[in-house]
């Protein structure tokens, strides 16, 4: 049996699900988010708890089972807590700044770069330097962070771009020049 999978997912006060067939919907303090569910995989509303099983033991339901459980735990903590990816912009010249909703990013090319953040997502500017993305939903945080660190991936000899603030960077060593 999934180690994951087989946890219930509790629901913490302030927050109600609603489960349709295979679409499930979570409301909280935050927002709402709405998610399809695999048919395969069984889910019930227990009390405060949600509750994941599969109907067979094939390799396919069996990898489904956990991801389900983590996809709904991943829906009820962002409707309560919300998430956040902290990116730094390491190099000389490189700036973000915000400008409305939008983030405006000047990173050594010849023009400054415009992300526009969709729905559900909002970008805060902590000097120039810092740049945290914020959202309910966790899939969509990571993909427009990944996006922003996409324009100008760190480089490895003087560590210049876009990272993650938890992302360490192997350094190269640059050539020593002709003796």
């Amino acid at each position: 049996m999934s180690r994951i999978g087989k946890l219930p997912v509790p629901i913490p006060g302030g927050v109600t699900c609603g489960l349709d067939g295979v679409h499930l919907k979570v409301t909280g303090p935050k927002g709402t988010l709405e998610r399809d569910l695999h048919p395969d995989v069984n889910v019930a509303i227990e009390g405060n708890e949600i509750c994941v099983t599969r109907s067979t033991d094939k390799k396919e339901h069996r990898a489904l089972h956990g991801l389900t459980r983590a996809l709904i735990a991943n829906m009820v903590k962002g409707v309560t807590d919300g998430y956040e990816r902290v990116l730094m912009i390491e190099g000389v010249g490189y700036r973000a700044s915000k400008q409305g909703k939008n983030l405006n990013l000047a990173l050594g090319y010849s023009h400054p770069i415009t992300v526009e953040p969709p729905a559900g997502i909002e970008f805060a500017v902590d000097g120039t330097q810092t740049v945290k993305v914020i959202g309910i939903d966790k899939e969509l945080v990571g993909q427009i962070s990944a996006n922003i660190r996409k324009i100008r991936p760190p480089e490895p000899y003087k560590g210049k771009g876009v990272r993650y603030s938890n992302e360490y960077i192997r350094r190269k060593v640059s050539k020593a020049g002709a003796k």
